[in-house]
């Protein structure tokens, strides 16, 4: 179903929720591409497994598989996690790649219209064509939008959920380093690329960063960087050690953060979340990052890497979501692919 009228989502009174407000579900792409965990696939099925398995005791899970095999490939190891299967709904949407934060629907909410609920069909080309190929993954949000029998908007510019941050009153946050990169939308101008964001997620305020953090394949996501925990406030990671080579990139972004206003024009709250030392593995430095938390309806689920800051971290999140349960689960061998919880996920709104 899609809409043919030729006004856009902000025209029609569309919104894209922040991730905490409820959730009718959450959508997944089950692991599968071995070169996203070169040597290594095996050994982060117990950590996803046991996100499933939390996502399911609050909201839906709903799980994009090449076929039946995989199907059956999942529910063994969901069923090892002692996850609730009678929440857990297999699609045969088949993928390249589990990174369903980027491939995956930006989900649109507008309690007025006909249709309550649509979503945005954005194009994906795999971070500026870094792993190809990518042709699967572009088809998930029409079928998703299919299975749902609801309107899909679709847009031809380069945009990946990673990328942006909203607070759901009409803010976005993003970076210079993704957004502008010439690997996305070289054709594209700053004020033509948010004049998309304000179209197609519903916003009108846009807020800057700079510079993702090191190892991060995307060019900088916001979603290892800063996060909203409320509709005025955000963590965001810094580091302490003057020698690490993300200490300068994220001294900038918080300074910048404290000139930043919200769409009311007041200031953001801004909590400061620690960074993990630096986990690497092969000579390579992977992009761990404590910001890569996922909020589902019954916990924000963490990712911990065996790291003397893990417990701070959770505790300062536990202090940013009092109504839910702040959990980690481990991702040291997780993050080998390059991402996390919220980088492997999508939420659905209510």
């Amino acid at each position: 179903m899609k809409i043919d009228n030729g006004k856009t989502p902000l025209e029609l009174g569309y919104t894209f929720p922040a991730e905490f407000h409820p959730h009718a579900a959450t959508w997944l792409s089950w692991p599968h591409k071995e070169a996203s965990w070169p040597g290594k696939i095996s050994t982060i099925y117990p950590a996803y497994s046991e996100f499933v398995k939390l996502l399911a005791e609050g909201e839906e899970v709903h799980i994009n598989v090449a076929d039946q095999k995989m199907e059956n490939i999942a529910k063994s190891h969901l069923v090892m996690a002692e996850a609730d299967l009678s929440k857990v709904f297999f699609h045969h949407f088949p993928t390249n790649d589990a990174w369903c934060r980027d491939h995956g629907p930006a989900f649109l909410v507008n309690e007025k219209a006909a249709h309550r609920k649509a979503l945005v069909k954005w194009n994906y080309n795999a971070w500026g064509d870094k792993y190809p190929p990518y042709d699967l993954d572009n088809e998930i949000p029409f079928q998703i939008a299919k299975y749902r029998n609801i309107p899909c908007f679709k847009s031809d510019i380069i945009m990946e959920g990673g990328s942006i941050e909203v607070n759901g009153k009409g803010t976005l946050m993003t970076t210079e380093a993704c957004l502008l990169n010439p690997n996305r939308n070289p054709h594209l101008s700053k004020s033509q690329i948010e004049k998309y964001l304000r179209d197609f997620y519903g916003v009108e305020n846009i807020l800057w960063l700079k510079d993702g953090i090191v190892g991060d394949d995307t060019d900088g996501h916001i979603d290892d960087l800063t996060r909203f925990v409320k509709e005025d406030t955000v963590v965001t990671v810094v580091e302490h050690n003057k020698q690490d080579e993300n200490y300068q990139a994220l001294k900038e972004n918080t300074e910048l953060l404290s000139q930043l206003t919200l769409e009311n024009g007041k200031a953001i709250n801004v909590i400061e979340l620690p960074m993990p030392a630096p986990v690497v593995f092969e000579e390579m430095r992977l992009p761990a990052s404590y910001a890569n938390f996922y909020i589902a309806n019954k916990y924000v689920i963490v990712p911990t890497f065996r790291d003397d800051n893990d417990e701070k971290a959770l505790e300062i999140l536990q202090g940013c979501f009092p109504d839910r349960m702040v959990v980690g689960v481990d991702s040291w061998d997780l993050i080998w692919g390059l991402g996390s919880f919220h980088c492997l996920s999508q939420q659905e709104p209510l």
